[in-house]
């Protein structure tokens, strides 16, 4: 569901996305059903989106997401990318303790120190200063990783800002998928 109405499914590219999504979630997304109106936006997105993932590791790469998202306030991704944090990585209770404040939530300090970038990435961009890099630096991370992080934070901009400004609603699976308490950290100030 978006402000968008669905393009026609008979439209083969159209079709393709959508079988895709029937695959991999075994529904089509609200997200595509808002951008398959674009199909090469779609693809060049997941291009994108694959070759800043494929250097990282996945749950590094779900944590700097879910700062970046729940910087920008959406609702949509905080949900998705905290699913994803749920099923592969640790338990809801602990990532409704990131969610709520990833300072306080017993991650490694390399791995707060890249929420707290990936967050200054999305909020405030032109304001990091060399001393922050060098936070990470001092954590261990490699200048190659430190702009992994950098763009993973800045590709989630541009996907949740496009979204949003379609209206895409999350997924209405993220309500039977998530505990009520993780679903109201994830979301519960953004709403």
């Amino acid at each position: 569901m978006s402000y968008l109405a669905d393009p026609p499914e008979s439209d083969p590219d159209v079709e393709l996305l959508y079988a895709a999504d029937r695959h991999r979630l075994g529904y089509v997304a609200n997200y595509t059903r808002a951008l398959a109106w674009r199909p090469s936006a779609v693809a060049a997105w997941a291009a994108l989106n694959g070759a800043i993932k494929s250097t990282m590791d996945l749950r590094r790469y779900e944590l700097a997401t879910l700062a970046a998202a729940r910087r920008l306030g959406s609702r949509y991704c905080s949900l998705a990318h905290g699913a994803v944090l749920r099923e592969h990585f640790y338990d809801a209770e602990t990532v409704t303790r990131i969610a709520g404040d990833h300072a306080t939530a017993g991650l490694s300090p390399a791995d707060a120190a890249v929420m707290d970038f990936a967050e200054r990435v999305a909020g405030d961009p032109n304001g990091i200063t060399a001393a922050e890099v060098e936070v990470l630096r001092g954590h261990g991370l490699s200048d190659p990783e430190i702009l992994d992080v950098a763009l993973t934070a800045a590709a989630r901009c541009f996907f949740s800002t496009v979204i949003a400004a379609v209206g895409a609603r999350p997924d209405p699976a993220y309500e039977t998928a998530l505990e009520p308490d993780l679903r109201r950290a994830l979301t519960g100030s953004l709403d």
